[in-house]
This record gives structure tokens, C-alpha cells and sequence, in this order.
């Protein structure tokens, strides 16, 4: 007996090292002080444009759509998806990110596979000017099976502490300004996957691919949109729209005695959506509990200073929508 015939195969974890390294330095700036293989990862953080600067961290995963992937044979945009998610987590508090980590575990160590998931993390890193400094993969049979896998990341960033946006100052009248979404981004698959159960090589009207393309279509990052706006004055809040819906992910940061008041028709939904709708005859209520609907992330604005938010946006190229206000409870 040995520790490859129990199960783990480290020559498989070396050469994926070997395979993602010349990747993974292609995130890394000046502030990265260690390679990848470290028992920790380094970063020299440069608090010199900040008069009291305030870290915001992170952690998340994408959730059961790595068995859309693992279905389709595709791995290229998961990586991708749970980098773009955790930017926006901390992007809605008002950080931007400095670096990321993540976690792989599976039954049995793939390195090529492995490594087109760690593709998409450096693409989304690179894109969003963060280094990923680090990461843990472990080969666990038996907790695992075979040819099942599971992702996390952590994100770490910066904001001055008088420029964090925690929805403290939201008020009645206040508008919302909802940014468009590319899809299902990371929420929601569970119930997706047993509308779609044997179908996702199938096509529909409306869709530019196929139902599996479709649910992979990477989730989306704001944080070039939302970076210029950060200082702008009268943004109160800001929610990243997962499980738990518009509602549920917006009332995180309205305080106690004040509600939302949505216009569900004010923005166009993704076809996809309705698919699942008519499909899997999904209730109404559980459609806005479960997806996004077509909105990744929601400002929350005062309605004096709406419009300057609005021109900004459309000037950039952003379909954005204002979708109601915050009344009184």
C-alpha cells in the first residue's frame, strides 16, 4: 500500500503546479513579494494614497454550477466566475481588490482540467487588477468522489475609511439603479440544473448558444463600472444581487424602518429566466427569491443626485436602469 493506491497522487498535485505557475504570474505586480509554492503569499500593500485605510475581505464559491461544467466538459469560465464574484462583494462596500486566493478540492486530481479552471481565475485577476498570490488544491477520496470537485476563493482589498459604502445613509426617496447581469452569474443552479436535467445540449428561441453555454456564461464584474462612481456624492449603498434575490440582497443595507419599492417591469429580463419560469412552472415569488432576473448589482442613490449617476453610466455604455425608491416602512 502506498499514498498513490490509497487514493492520492502527488506527482499529479506537482505537475499541476508546473502547469499553472507561468499563469498564475501574470496577475502578480510589484506587491507580490512571493512565488507560488510558498507557504504563504506576501503582498506589500501601498497605503500612501489612503488617509486611513481599511481592508475588506471575502470569501465565497460558485456553487453547483461546477456540475454544469463538469456535464459539459468545460471549465474555462468557473474560474473566472468566482474571482468576479468576490471583487463585487467587496466592490458594494466600496473596496477595490488587491489580491485573491482559492481553494481546489476534488476526488481525483485532473491537472489539465485543474488548470483551465485556474485559466479563468488569472484572466479575472488580470482583468481586475488583482494578484492571485496563492492557493491550497486537495485531492480528497472518500470525501469526494471520483470525478467531483469543489472551488472557494478569498479576496482581500482596500478603501479609506471614510469612503466605505455600508448603506448607513440611505433614506426615504432615496432611487435604485440597477446594472444589467450576464445571466444566472453564480446563483440559483440548483434549481436551474433540475429545470434543465438531461437538457443542457439542447437549444431555446432566445438563447445565443446552447442551455449549458448559457448557464456558463461567466459572471459578471462591476468593478470598472462602479470604481468611477465611488467618490461620486450621494451614493448611499450598493448590493451585489445573489441568493436571496434583488429584495434580499438590497434590505441587507437599508436600515430598520425603511422598504423598497420595485418596479419588476422596469428593466428587460434575460429570455433565460422566463425559460426556467415556463419550464419548471417555477412560482413568481421563488423566481425573485432564487435569481437575479437580470440585475447583478444594485445603486442605491439620493434622487437629487440620480441623474448625474444615470449620465455617467450612459456615457460609459451601461444599460442602466432605475427600477424605484426607498419609502417608509
Amino acid at each position: 500500500m502506498d499514498y498513490k493506491t490509497s487514493g492520492v497522487d502527488i506527482s499529479a498535485g506537482e505537475e499541476f503546479v508546473r502547469l499553472i505557475k507561468p499563469q498564475v504570474r501574470q496577475t502578480f505586480t510589484s506587491r507580490v513579494m512571493t512565488d507560488i509554492g510558498a507557504f504563504g503569499g506576501f503582498f506589500q500593500p501601498d497605503f500612501a494614497a489612503y488617509d486611513n485605510p481599511v481592508l475588506v475581505s471575502s470569501i465565497d464559491g460558485v456553487g453547483t454550477k461546477l456540475k454544469v461544467a463538469a456535464e459539459t466538459g468545460r471549465y474555462d469560465t468557473i474560474g473566472a466566475c468566482l474571482v468576479n464574484h468576490c471583487v463585487n462583494d467587496i466592490l458594494v462596500c466600496g473596496a477595490k481588490p488587491l489580491f485573491f486566493l482559492d481553494y481546489y478540492a476534488c476526488g481525483k486530481l485532473r491537472p489539465s482540467m485543474a488548470a483551465d479552471v485556474v485559466e479563468g481565475m488569472v484572466r479575472a485577476c488580470r482583468e481586475n487588477g488583482c494578484a492571485l498570490i496563492g492557493g491550497e488544491t486537495a485531492e480528497m477520496p472518500g470525501v469526494y468522489a471520483e470525478n467531483d470537485f469543489d472551488l472557494a476563493g478569498t479576496i482581500v482589498g482596500i478603501v479609506d475609511r471614510d469612503r466605505t459604502v455600508n448603506g448607513s445613509g440611505i433614506g426615504n426617496g432615496d432611487v435604485m439603479i440597477g446594472l444589467p447581469s450576464t445571466g444566472l452569474h453564480t446563483n440559483g443552479y440548483s434549481l436551474a440544473r433540475k429545470v434543465f436535467e438531461g437538457k443542457l445540449s439542447e437549444k431555446r428561441e432566445g438563447l445565443e448558444g446552447t442551455i449549458g453555454e448559457e448557464l456558463l456564461k461567466v459572471h459578471r464584474s462591476y468593478l470598472s463600472v462602479i470604481e468611477p462612481m465611488l467618490g461620486f456624492k450621494g451614493l448611499h449603498g450598493m448590493s451585489h444581487i445573489t441568493g436571496g434575490g434583488l429584495m434580499g440582497n438590497t434590505m441587507r443595507i437599508v436600515p430598520e424602518g425603511l422598504r423598497l419599492d420595485v418596479d419588476w417591469n422596469a428593466w428587460p429580463e434575460l429570455p433565460v429566466f422566463d425559460i426556467i419560469r415556463r419550464e419548471g412552472q417555477v412560482p413568481e415569488e421563488d423566481m425573485r427569491r432564487t435569481f437575479n432576473l437580470g440585475l447583478g448589482l444594485v445603486m442605491v442613490v439620493a434622487s437629487g443626485e440620480a441623474g448625474r449617476f444615470m449620465e455617467h453610466l450612459k456615457a460609459n455604455g451601461e444599460n442602466a436602469y432605475i427600477i424605484g425608491q426607498v419609502t417608509a416602512s
